[in-house]
Protein backbone atom coordinates (compact mmCIF):
# COMPACT_ATOMS: atom_id res chain seq x y z
CA UNK A 1 0.00 0.00 0.00
CA UNK A 2 1.31 3.51 -0.71
CA UNK A 3 2.59 6.18 1.00
CA UNK A 4 -0.32 9.18 1.14
CA UNK A 5 0.28 11.91 -0.99
CA UNK A 6 2.85 14.74 -0.38
CA UNK A 7 4.23 12.93 2.77
CA UNK A 8 8.08 11.87 2.35
CA UNK A 9 9.79 10.03 5.28
CA UNK A 10 13.26 11.38 7.04
CA UNK A 11 15.74 10.17 8.82
CA UNK A 12 15.01 10.58 12.51
CA UNK A 13 17.61 10.62 14.99
CA UNK A 14 15.74 10.95 18.21
CA UNK A 15 16.82 10.32 21.83
CA UNK A 16 14.64 7.52 21.53
CA UNK A 17 16.44 5.65 18.99
CA UNK A 18 19.48 7.31 19.02
CA UNK A 19 21.17 5.64 22.41
CA UNK A 20 20.54 2.27 21.43
CA UNK A 21 24.44 0.41 20.89
CA UNK A 22 22.85 -2.06 18.33
CA UNK A 23 19.44 -2.69 16.86
CA UNK A 24 16.41 -4.25 18.73
CA UNK A 25 14.06 -6.46 17.73
CA UNK A 26 11.08 -8.35 18.54
CA UNK A 27 8.38 -9.80 16.98
CA UNK A 28 6.67 -6.68 15.98
CA UNK A 29 9.45 -5.36 14.48
CA UNK A 30 10.21 -8.96 12.65
CA UNK A 31 6.15 -8.82 11.66
CA UNK A 32 6.72 -5.83 9.94
CA UNK A 33 9.70 -6.33 8.40
CA UNK A 34 7.63 -9.52 6.82
CA UNK A 35 5.19 -7.05 5.42
CA UNK A 36 7.47 -4.99 3.94
CA UNK A 37 9.67 -7.89 2.12
CA UNK A 38 5.42 -9.46 1.42
CA UNK A 39 4.78 -5.91 -0.47
CA UNK A 40 1.89 -5.44 2.22
CA UNK A 41 2.84 -2.24 2.50
CA UNK A 42 5.68 -0.31 1.15
CA UNK A 43 6.61 2.07 4.25
CA UNK A 44 5.60 2.36 7.67
CA UNK A 45 3.41 4.78 9.70
CA UNK A 46 2.50 4.37 13.61
CA UNK A 47 0.49 6.24 15.68
CA UNK A 48 0.10 6.82 19.57
CA UNK A 49 -3.57 7.46 20.10
CA UNK A 50 -4.16 8.30 23.81
CA UNK A 51 -7.64 9.48 25.14
CA UNK A 52 -7.24 12.63 27.03
CA UNK A 53 -9.50 11.51 30.02
CA UNK A 54 -5.84 11.23 32.23
CA UNK A 55 -2.39 11.78 32.38
CA UNK A 56 -0.29 9.67 30.89
CA UNK A 57 1.83 6.72 33.24
CA UNK A 58 4.73 4.40 32.48
CA UNK A 59 2.58 1.97 30.85
CA UNK A 60 2.04 4.31 27.87
CA UNK A 61 5.24 5.21 28.00
CA UNK A 62 6.51 2.26 26.95
CA UNK A 63 3.69 2.20 24.32
CA UNK A 64 5.25 5.74 22.97
CA UNK A 65 8.54 3.94 23.20
CA UNK A 66 7.19 1.12 20.68
CA UNK A 67 5.81 2.84 18.38
CA UNK A 68 7.96 6.34 18.43
CA UNK A 69 10.75 3.84 18.26
CA UNK A 70 9.63 1.93 15.34
CA UNK A 71 8.63 4.58 13.14
CA UNK A 72 12.55 5.25 13.53
CA UNK A 73 13.89 2.36 12.55
CA UNK A 74 12.04 1.86 9.56
CA UNK A 75 12.92 5.53 8.49
CA UNK A 76 9.08 6.15 8.85
CA UNK A 77 6.02 8.43 10.19
CA UNK A 78 4.57 8.91 13.40
CA UNK A 79 1.45 10.85 14.55
CA UNK A 80 -0.12 11.98 18.39
CA UNK A 81 -3.83 11.38 17.70
CA UNK A 82 -5.96 11.75 20.48
CA UNK A 83 -9.00 9.71 20.34
CA UNK A 84 -11.30 12.17 21.58
CA UNK A 85 -14.74 10.23 21.32
CA UNK A 86 -16.20 10.53 24.71
CA UNK A 87 -16.70 14.28 25.87
CA UNK A 88 -18.00 13.35 29.35
CA UNK A 89 -14.57 12.39 30.76
CA UNK A 90 -12.09 14.56 28.42
CA UNK A 91 -10.80 17.86 29.18
CA UNK A 92 -8.22 20.39 27.38
CA UNK A 93 -5.71 20.05 30.66
CA UNK A 94 -5.63 16.47 29.80
CA UNK A 95 -4.77 17.26 26.00
CA UNK A 96 -2.03 19.80 27.33
CA UNK A 97 -0.44 17.25 29.31
CA UNK A 98 -0.67 14.07 27.14
CA UNK A 99 1.58 16.66 24.56
CA UNK A 100 3.82 17.85 26.98
CA UNK A 101 4.70 14.28 28.63
CA UNK A 102 4.87 13.02 24.89
CA UNK A 103 7.31 15.99 23.76
CA UNK A 104 9.20 15.54 27.28
CA UNK A 105 9.70 11.72 26.11
CA UNK A 106 11.12 12.38 22.78
CA UNK A 107 8.99 11.75 20.94
CA UNK A 108 8.53 14.00 17.37
CA UNK A 109 5.54 14.08 15.61
CA UNK A 110 6.32 16.85 13.10
CA UNK A 111 3.02 17.97 12.27
CA UNK A 112 1.08 15.09 12.43
CA UNK A 113 -1.19 16.14 15.48
CA UNK A 114 -4.36 14.29 14.88
CA UNK A 115 -7.94 14.25 16.45
CA UNK A 116 -10.35 11.90 16.17
CA UNK A 117 -13.41 14.29 17.18
CA UNK A 118 -12.08 15.86 13.46
CA UNK A 119 -13.22 12.43 11.76
CA UNK A 120 -16.82 12.67 13.32
CA UNK A 121 -18.49 14.05 10.19
CA UNK A 122 -16.78 11.46 7.83
CA UNK A 123 -17.54 8.91 10.34
CA UNK A 124 -21.29 9.80 10.12
CA UNK A 125 -21.21 9.19 6.28
CA UNK A 126 -19.56 5.71 6.76
CA UNK A 127 -22.14 5.00 9.37
CA UNK A 128 -24.72 5.80 6.97
CA UNK A 129 -23.22 3.72 4.74
CA UNK A 130 -23.86 0.51 6.33
CA UNK A 131 -27.27 1.41 7.28
CA UNK A 132 -27.88 1.23 3.71
CA UNK A 133 -25.95 -1.93 3.38
CA UNK A 134 -28.36 -3.42 5.97
CA UNK A 135 -25.23 -3.97 8.27
CA UNK A 136 -26.51 -1.11 10.98
CA UNK A 137 -29.70 -0.75 12.79
CA UNK A 138 -31.15 1.64 15.16
CA UNK A 139 -32.03 0.12 18.68
CA UNK A 140 -33.99 1.41 21.10
CA UNK A 141 -33.09 -1.00 23.95
CA UNK A 142 -31.46 0.76 26.55
CA UNK A 143 -27.78 0.03 28.20
CA UNK A 144 -29.09 -2.42 30.67
CA UNK A 145 -31.42 -4.07 28.57
CA UNK A 146 -28.29 -4.55 25.50
CA UNK A 147 -26.47 -6.38 28.35
CA UNK A 148 -28.75 -8.52 28.82
CA UNK A 149 -29.37 -9.95 25.88
CA UNK A 150 -25.37 -10.54 24.78
CA UNK A 151 -25.73 -13.66 26.04
CA UNK A 152 -22.68 -15.43 27.97
CA UNK A 153 -19.72 -17.39 26.91
CA UNK A 154 -21.55 -20.32 26.78
CA UNK A 155 -24.82 -18.79 25.52
CA UNK A 156 -26.02 -17.36 22.55
CA UNK A 157 -27.28 -13.62 22.91
CA UNK A 158 -30.81 -12.39 21.91
CA UNK A 159 -31.88 -10.55 18.77
CA UNK A 160 -33.25 -6.80 19.77
CA UNK A 161 -36.38 -6.60 18.58
CA UNK A 162 -35.25 -3.78 16.30
CA UNK A 163 -32.56 -5.79 14.81
CA UNK A 164 -35.03 -5.89 11.34
CA UNK A 165 -36.03 -2.24 11.06
CA UNK A 166 -36.05 -1.26 7.25
CA UNK A 167 -33.10 0.71 5.71
CA UNK A 168 -35.44 3.78 5.17
CA UNK A 169 -36.35 3.64 9.09
CA UNK A 170 -32.74 3.11 10.30
CA UNK A 171 -31.63 6.04 8.10
CA UNK A 172 -34.38 8.49 9.50
CA UNK A 173 -33.90 7.57 12.96
CA UNK A 174 -30.57 8.08 12.47
CA UNK A 175 -30.81 11.24 11.31
CA UNK A 176 -33.18 12.25 14.35
CA UNK A 177 -30.30 11.23 16.54
CA UNK A 178 -27.93 13.72 15.00
CA UNK A 179 -30.88 16.41 14.91
CA UNK A 180 -30.90 16.24 18.73
CA UNK A 181 -34.58 14.95 18.77
CA UNK A 182 -33.91 12.10 21.58
CA UNK A 183 -33.12 11.73 24.97
CA UNK A 184 -29.76 10.56 25.86
CA UNK A 185 -29.43 6.83 26.27
CA UNK A 186 -32.81 6.46 24.55
CA UNK A 187 -31.60 4.93 20.91
CA UNK A 188 -27.59 3.46 19.51
CA UNK A 189 -26.96 2.61 16.68
CA UNK A 190 -25.63 -0.67 16.55
CA UNK A 191 -23.78 -3.03 13.78
CA UNK A 192 -25.67 -6.23 12.97
CA UNK A 193 -23.01 -9.09 12.79
CA UNK A 194 -23.57 -11.96 14.81
CA UNK A 195 -25.85 -12.47 18.08
CA UNK A 196 -24.35 -15.90 18.83
CA UNK A 197 -21.00 -15.34 17.98
CA UNK A 198 -18.46 -16.64 20.58
CA UNK A 199 -16.40 -13.12 20.36
CA UNK A 200 -18.70 -11.20 22.39
CA UNK A 201 -17.26 -7.62 20.88
CA UNK A 202 -19.07 -9.34 17.21
CA UNK A 203 -22.32 -9.44 18.95
CA UNK A 204 -23.85 -6.01 17.24
CA UNK A 205 -21.63 -3.71 18.98
CA UNK A 206 -22.94 0.06 19.52
CA UNK A 207 -21.50 2.06 17.21
CA UNK A 208 -22.80 5.41 18.25
CA UNK A 209 -24.92 6.45 21.79
CA UNK A 210 -26.67 10.08 22.31
CA UNK A 211 -25.03 12.29 24.64
CA UNK A 212 -26.31 15.85 24.70
CA UNK A 213 -22.59 17.16 26.09
CA UNK A 214 -20.40 19.90 25.02
CA UNK A 215 -17.19 18.48 23.47
CA UNK A 216 -13.84 20.23 24.81
CA UNK A 217 -13.20 20.52 21.00
CA UNK A 218 -16.96 20.15 19.21
CA UNK A 219 -18.67 22.05 21.54
CA UNK A 220 -21.89 21.77 20.99
CA UNK A 221 -22.17 20.89 17.79
CA UNK A 222 -22.82 16.79 17.95
CA UNK A 223 -25.33 14.67 20.16
CA UNK A 224 -24.33 11.75 18.82
CA UNK A 225 -20.51 10.38 19.54
CA UNK A 226 -18.88 7.44 18.41
CA UNK A 227 -18.19 3.96 20.45
CA UNK A 228 -14.07 3.79 20.59
CA UNK A 229 -14.16 0.13 18.58
CA UNK A 230 -16.00 1.98 15.66
CA UNK A 231 -13.78 4.94 15.99
CA UNK A 232 -10.75 3.62 16.31
CA UNK A 233 -10.00 1.93 12.90
CA UNK A 234 -11.60 4.35 10.92
CA UNK A 235 -9.43 7.02 12.48
CA UNK A 236 -6.05 4.70 11.58
CA UNK A 237 -7.32 4.28 8.20
CA UNK A 238 -7.77 8.21 7.47
CA UNK A 239 -4.51 9.14 8.20
CA UNK A 240 -2.67 6.02 6.43
CA UNK A 241 -1.67 4.45 9.58
CA UNK A 242 0.05 1.32 8.13
CA UNK A 243 0.76 -0.64 11.84
CA UNK A 244 -2.08 0.03 14.48
CA UNK A 245 -0.48 -1.87 17.58
CA UNK A 246 -2.24 -1.48 20.35
CA UNK A 247 -1.84 -3.70 24.43
CA UNK A 248 -3.33 -7.08 24.53
CA UNK A 249 -6.74 -6.12 25.83
CA UNK A 250 -7.77 -4.96 22.59
CA UNK A 251 -6.48 -8.92 20.52
CA UNK A 252 -10.31 -9.83 20.91
CA UNK A 253 -11.68 -6.48 19.27
CA UNK A 254 -9.27 -7.10 16.42
CA UNK A 255 -12.10 -8.77 14.47
CA UNK A 256 -14.57 -5.99 14.64
CA UNK A 257 -11.87 -3.69 13.78
CA UNK A 258 -11.24 -6.07 10.83
CA UNK A 259 -15.18 -5.97 9.74
CA UNK A 260 -15.87 -2.44 9.78
CA UNK A 261 -12.67 -1.67 7.88
CA UNK A 262 -13.68 -4.84 5.48
CA UNK A 263 -17.50 -3.65 5.51
CA UNK A 264 -16.40 -0.19 3.81
CA UNK A 265 -13.81 -0.54 1.65
CA UNK A 266 -11.63 1.26 2.63
CA UNK A 267 -7.56 1.30 3.67
CA UNK A 268 -6.88 -1.32 6.16
CA UNK A 269 -3.72 -1.08 8.38
CA UNK A 270 -2.75 -4.28 10.24
CA UNK A 271 -3.50 -4.34 14.04
CA UNK A 272 -0.34 -6.33 16.24
CA UNK A 273 -1.24 -6.51 19.95
CA UNK A 274 1.79 -6.29 22.46
CA UNK A 275 1.78 -6.99 26.45
CA UNK A 276 0.91 -4.34 28.62
CA UNK A 277 3.53 -3.06 31.59
CA UNK A 278 2.96 -3.98 34.74
CA UNK A 279 4.95 -3.07 37.83
CA UNK A 280 5.32 -4.18 41.34
CA UNK A 281 4.48 -1.93 44.07
CA UNK A 282 1.72 0.54 41.90
CA UNK A 283 -1.01 0.39 40.22
CA UNK A 284 -1.38 1.50 36.28
CA UNK A 285 -5.04 2.13 36.35
CA UNK A 286 -6.21 5.74 35.41
CA UNK A 287 -9.85 4.74 38.00
CA UNK A 288 -7.09 3.71 40.86
CA UNK A 289 -5.14 7.29 40.71
CA UNK A 290 -8.43 8.77 40.18
CA UNK A 291 -9.65 6.82 43.33
CA UNK A 292 -5.96 7.93 45.25
CA UNK A 293 -6.53 11.64 44.36
CA UNK A 294 -10.04 12.12 45.40
CA UNK A 295 -9.24 9.92 48.77
CA UNK A 296 -6.60 11.98 49.90
CA UNK A 297 -4.00 9.39 49.41
CA UNK A 298 -1.26 11.71 47.12
CA UNK A 299 -1.05 15.11 46.59
CA UNK A 300 -2.32 15.69 43.05
CA UNK A 301 -1.58 13.21 39.73
CA UNK A 302 2.48 14.31 39.52
CA UNK A 303 2.73 13.24 43.34
CA UNK A 304 6.00 11.52 43.19
CA UNK A 305 5.20 8.22 44.50
CA UNK A 306 2.41 7.59 41.69
CA UNK A 307 4.21 6.01 38.36
CA UNK A 308 2.65 9.36 36.02
CA UNK A 309 4.62 10.65 33.67
CA UNK A 310 4.56 13.98 35.58
CA UNK A 311 4.88 12.27 38.63
CA UNK A 312 7.99 10.36 37.49
CA UNK A 313 9.08 14.31 35.80
CA UNK A 314 8.23 15.65 39.16
CA UNK A 315 10.29 12.97 41.16
CA UNK A 316 13.46 13.57 38.89
CA UNK A 317 13.25 10.35 36.12
CA UNK A 318 14.53 11.42 32.99
CA UNK A 319 13.67 10.40 29.64
CA UNK A 320 16.56 8.33 29.06
CA UNK A 321 15.95 6.09 31.89
CA UNK A 322 12.91 5.79 31.32
CA UNK A 323 13.88 4.65 27.51
CA UNK A 324 16.88 2.56 28.87
CA UNK A 325 14.09 0.98 31.01
CA UNK A 326 11.74 0.09 28.20
CA UNK A 327 14.45 -1.26 26.20
CA UNK A 328 15.64 -3.72 28.89
CA UNK A 329 12.06 -5.37 29.14
CA UNK A 330 11.37 -5.82 25.72
CA UNK A 331 8.44 -6.23 24.01
CA UNK A 332 6.48 -9.77 24.88
CA UNK A 333 3.11 -11.15 23.50
CA UNK A 334 2.50 -12.33 26.98
CA UNK A 335 1.65 -10.26 30.00
CA UNK A 336 3.96 -9.85 33.32
CA UNK A 337 5.00 -8.35 36.08
CA UNK A 338 8.41 -6.21 36.03
CA UNK A 339 10.21 -5.34 38.86
CA UNK A 340 10.45 -1.89 40.01
CA UNK A 341 14.21 -2.61 40.73
CA UNK A 342 14.39 -2.78 37.18
CA UNK A 343 13.50 0.99 36.96
CA UNK A 344 15.12 2.39 40.00
CA UNK A 345 18.98 0.39 38.33
CA UNK A 346 17.84 2.72 35.05
CA UNK A 347 17.32 6.12 37.13
CA UNK A 348 20.48 5.26 39.18
CA UNK A 349 22.68 4.12 36.04
CA UNK A 350 21.82 7.30 34.10
CA UNK A 351 21.87 9.71 36.90
CA UNK A 352 25.41 8.61 37.89
CA UNK A 353 26.83 9.59 34.34
CA UNK A 354 24.67 13.58 34.91
CA UNK A 355 23.96 14.37 38.16
CA UNK A 356 26.04 16.82 40.20
CA UNK A 357 27.15 15.60 43.40
CA UNK A 358 26.51 17.22 46.58
CA UNK A 359 27.01 16.84 50.45
CA UNK A 360 23.61 16.68 52.34
CA UNK A 361 22.49 15.73 55.50
CA UNK A 362 19.69 14.70 56.64
CA UNK A 363 19.95 13.87 60.45
CA UNK A 364 22.26 16.40 61.41
CA UNK A 365 24.83 16.22 64.15
CA UNK A 366 26.63 18.51 65.42
CA UNK A 367 30.47 18.05 64.99
CA UNK A 368 33.04 20.45 66.98
CA UNK A 369 36.51 20.37 65.60
CA UNK A 370 38.36 21.62 68.81
CA UNK A 371 42.07 22.36 67.46
CA UNK A 372 40.84 24.22 64.04
CA UNK A 373 40.56 28.33 64.12
CA UNK A 374 37.50 29.20 65.60
CA UNK A 375 37.43 32.24 62.82
CA UNK A 376 38.56 30.30 59.45
CA UNK A 377 36.58 29.43 56.93
CA UNK A 378 38.30 27.28 54.12
CA UNK A 379 37.40 27.08 50.40
CA UNK A 380 37.93 23.14 49.18
CA UNK A 381 37.45 22.56 45.85
CA UNK A 382 36.01 19.48 44.79
CA UNK A 383 34.83 17.29 41.74
CA UNK A 384 31.35 17.54 40.56
CA UNK A 385 31.47 14.38 39.02
CA UNK A 386 33.89 11.85 38.75
CA UNK A 387 32.15 9.81 35.92
CA UNK A 388 31.69 13.28 33.85
CA UNK A 389 35.26 14.83 33.39
CA UNK A 390 34.06 17.88 31.84
CA UNK A 391 31.99 18.75 34.97
CA UNK A 392 34.16 20.80 36.55
CA UNK A 393 35.02 21.54 40.61
CA UNK A 394 33.38 23.85 42.57
CA UNK A 395 34.15 25.46 46.02
CA UNK A 396 32.73 23.85 49.54
CA UNK A 397 33.10 25.61 52.77
CA UNK A 398 35.25 23.95 55.43
CA UNK A 399 34.69 25.55 59.02
CA UNK A 400 35.58 24.99 63.02
CA UNK A 401 31.58 23.89 63.28
CA UNK A 402 30.56 20.70 60.66
CA UNK A 403 26.94 18.26 60.93
CA UNK A 404 27.58 15.05 59.95
CA UNK A 405 24.89 12.18 59.88
CA UNK A 406 23.34 10.94 63.34
CA UNK A 407 23.54 7.58 62.05
CA UNK A 408 27.51 8.26 61.16
CA UNK A 409 28.63 7.98 64.56
CA UNK A 410 27.77 5.13 67.65
CA UNK A 411 28.85 5.27 70.67
CA UNK A 412 29.02 1.87 71.17
CA UNK A 413 29.78 0.56 68.19
CA UNK A 414 28.28 -2.85 66.81
CA UNK A 415 30.76 -5.22 64.66
CA UNK A 416 31.63 -4.51 61.05
CA UNK A 417 30.90 -0.29 61.99
CA UNK A 418 33.64 1.25 60.95
CA UNK A 419 32.10 4.79 61.36
CA UNK A 420 32.99 7.26 63.67
CA UNK A 421 32.83 6.28 67.30
CA UNK A 422 34.70 7.39 70.37
CA UNK A 423 38.70 6.84 70.02
CA UNK A 424 38.27 6.27 66.50
CA UNK A 425 39.40 8.10 63.76
CA UNK A 426 37.57 8.62 60.34
CA UNK A 427 37.85 10.58 56.74
CA UNK A 428 35.87 13.56 56.34
CA UNK A 429 34.97 13.58 52.46
CA UNK A 430 37.34 15.65 50.73
CA UNK A 431 38.72 16.98 53.43
CA UNK A 432 40.43 15.87 56.51
CA UNK A 433 40.93 12.95 59.29
CA UNK A 434 39.27 13.78 62.34
CA UNK A 435 39.20 11.55 65.42
CA UNK A 436 35.81 11.46 67.78
CA UNK A 437 37.59 13.00 71.85
CA UNK A 438 34.22 13.61 73.77
CA UNK A 439 30.29 13.15 73.16
CA UNK A 440 28.54 15.90 74.83
CA UNK A 441 25.10 14.49 75.84
CA UNK A 442 21.70 16.77 77.48
CA UNK A 443 20.01 16.46 80.39
CA UNK A 444 18.17 13.67 78.92
CA UNK A 445 20.84 11.54 77.53
CA UNK A 446 20.68 12.16 74.44
CA UNK A 447 23.83 12.81 72.11
CA UNK A 448 24.26 17.01 71.04
CA UNK A 449 27.06 17.30 69.98
CA UNK A 450 31.04 15.69 69.12
CA UNK A 451 34.09 17.05 69.96
CA UNK A 452 36.52 16.00 67.73
CA UNK A 453 40.11 16.73 66.25
CA UNK A 454 41.43 16.89 63.23
CA UNK A 455 44.57 16.23 61.43
CA UNK A 456 46.12 19.29 59.32
CA UNK A 457 47.74 17.02 57.29
CA UNK A 458 45.88 14.99 55.90
CA UNK A 459 43.79 17.85 53.51
CA UNK A 460 42.39 15.86 50.83
CA UNK A 461 44.37 12.79 50.66
CA UNK A 462 46.09 10.22 53.39
CA UNK A 463 48.36 10.79 56.11
CA UNK A 464 51.53 11.29 56.00
CA UNK A 465 53.04 8.77 58.39
CA UNK A 466 50.73 5.62 56.00
CA UNK A 467 48.17 5.34 58.68
CA UNK A 468 44.74 4.47 57.46
CA UNK A 469 40.93 4.75 58.50
CA UNK A 470 38.35 2.33 56.65
CA UNK A 471 35.26 5.08 56.72
CA UNK A 472 34.82 8.26 54.97
CA UNK A 473 31.95 11.02 55.73
CA UNK A 474 29.97 13.43 53.73
CA UNK A 475 29.28 16.57 56.14
CA UNK A 476 28.42 20.23 55.54
CA UNK A 477 30.01 23.20 57.46
CA UNK A 478 27.19 24.37 60.40
CA UNK A 479 26.78 28.29 59.62
CA UNK A 480 27.47 28.24 55.83
CA UNK A 481 24.68 25.25 55.12
CA UNK A 482 21.38 25.50 53.39
CA UNK A 483 18.24 24.26 55.40
CA UNK A 484 16.30 22.39 52.91
CA UNK A 485 12.82 20.68 52.69
CA UNK A 486 13.87 16.80 51.54
CA UNK A 487 10.59 14.88 50.81
CA UNK A 488 11.87 10.73 51.18
CA UNK A 489 9.86 8.96 48.68
CA UNK A 490 9.25 4.95 49.17
CA UNK A 491 7.29 2.48 47.49
CA UNK A 492 3.45 3.70 47.51
CA UNK A 493 2.10 0.23 48.64
CA UNK A 494 3.04 -2.62 50.94
CA UNK A 495 3.36 -5.75 49.06
CA UNK A 496 4.44 -6.26 45.68
CA UNK A 497 1.17 -6.66 44.42
CA UNK A 498 -1.26 -4.34 45.81
CA UNK A 499 -3.92 -6.37 45.15
CA UNK A 500 -3.03 -8.94 47.54
CA UNK A 501 -5.52 -7.92 50.16
CA UNK A 502 -7.92 -10.38 52.75
CA UNK A 503 -11.77 -10.74 51.69
CA UNK A 504 -14.00 -7.06 52.15
CA UNK A 505 -10.63 -4.97 51.49
CA UNK A 506 -9.53 -3.25 48.61
CA UNK A 507 -6.27 -2.33 47.04
CA UNK A 508 -5.68 0.44 49.54
CA UNK A 509 -5.17 -1.94 52.25
CA UNK A 510 -2.02 -2.00 51.43
CA UNK A 511 -1.19 1.73 50.49
CA UNK A 512 2.19 2.31 52.93
CA UNK A 513 2.23 4.58 55.76
CA UNK A 514 5.39 5.78 55.48
CA UNK A 515 5.68 6.21 51.37
CA UNK A 516 6.20 9.77 52.28
CA UNK A 517 8.76 11.24 55.22
CA UNK A 518 9.57 15.01 54.95
CA UNK A 519 12.50 16.23 56.69
CA UNK A 520 14.40 18.94 57.38
CA UNK A 521 17.93 18.88 55.77
CA UNK A 522 21.17 20.82 55.64
CA UNK A 523 23.10 21.14 52.38
CA UNK A 524 26.09 22.42 51.45
CA UNK A 525 25.65 26.20 49.93
CA UNK A 526 26.46 25.33 46.11
CA UNK A 527 22.61 24.71 45.52
CA UNK A 528 21.53 28.10 46.12
CA UNK A 529 19.69 29.10 43.19
CA UNK A 530 19.35 25.68 41.94
CA UNK A 531 16.06 25.46 39.55
CA UNK A 532 13.11 23.21 39.51
CA UNK A 533 14.06 20.11 37.61
CA UNK A 534 17.77 20.29 38.63
CA UNK A 535 19.16 16.88 39.56
CA UNK A 536 21.37 15.93 42.74
CA UNK A 537 23.34 13.14 43.86
CA UNK A 538 23.14 13.71 47.52
CA UNK A 539 26.89 11.85 48.46
CA UNK A 540 26.03 8.40 50.36
CA UNK A 541 22.11 9.70 50.30
CA UNK A 542 20.64 9.12 46.66
CA UNK A 543 19.82 11.08 44.03
CA UNK A 544 17.87 14.24 44.62
CA UNK A 545 15.39 16.98 42.29
CA UNK A 546 14.80 20.14 42.88
CA UNK A 547 10.08 20.21 43.73
CA UNK A 548 8.61 23.32 42.17
CA UNK A 549 7.47 23.99 45.57
CA UNK A 550 10.99 25.82 45.91
CA UNK A 551 11.25 29.46 46.50
CA UNK A 552 14.32 31.51 46.74
CA UNK A 553 13.72 31.83 50.54
CA UNK A 554 13.43 27.51 50.82
CA UNK A 555 14.50 24.86 48.84
CA UNK A 556 12.64 21.87 48.45
CA UNK A 557 14.41 18.53 46.92
CA UNK A 558 12.36 15.08 45.95
CA UNK A 559 14.08 11.77 46.37
CA UNK A 560 14.66 10.36 43.58
CA UNK A 561 16.34 7.26 43.74
CA UNK A 562 18.27 5.63 46.57
CA UNK A 563 21.96 4.79 46.50
CA UNK A 564 22.80 1.15 47.50
CA UNK A 565 24.06 1.22 51.03
CA UNK A 566 26.09 -1.47 52.52
CA UNK A 567 25.44 -0.82 56.27
CA UNK A 568 21.75 0.14 55.88
CA UNK A 569 21.35 -3.39 54.37
CA UNK A 570 23.57 -5.26 57.25
CA UNK A 571 21.48 -3.20 60.01
CA UNK A 572 18.16 -4.74 57.76
CA UNK A 573 19.49 -8.11 58.26
CA UNK A 574 20.22 -7.60 62.04
CA UNK A 575 16.80 -6.54 62.74
CA UNK A 576 15.23 -9.22 60.96
CA UNK A 577 17.45 -11.73 62.56
CA UNK A 578 16.71 -10.56 65.98
CA UNK A 579 12.79 -10.29 65.22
Amino acid sequence: MSRPENETPEPNTGMMNGDRSESSTDFIREAIKEDLQEEKFDHVHTRFPPEPNAYLHIGHAKAIWIDYGIAQDFNGLFNLRFDDTNPVKEEQEFVDGIIEDVRWLGADWDDRLFFGSDYFEQMYEWATDLIKKGVAYVCDLSADEVSKTRGTLTEPGIDSPYRNRSVEENLDLFQRMRAGEFPDGSRTLRAKIDMASPNMNLRDPVMYRILHTEHHRQGDKWCIYPMYDWAHGLEDSIEGVTHSLCSLEYENHRPLYDWFLDQLGIYHPRQIEFARLNLTYTVMSKRRFIELVNGGYVQGYDDPRLPTLAGLRRRGYTPEAIHEFCRRIGVAKTDSIVEVAVLEDCVREDLNKRAQRVMAVMNPLKVVLLNYPEDQVEELDVINNPEDPDAGTRKVPFARELYIEREDFREVPPPKYFRLAPGREVRLRNAYFIKCVDVIKDENGEITELHCTYDPETRGGDAPDGRKVKATLHWVAAQQAVPAEARLYSHLFLKPDPDDVEEGQDFTANLNPESLEVVTCRVEPSVIGAQPGKIYQFERQGYFCVDRDSTPEKLCFNRTVTLRDTWAKIEKSMKNAAG
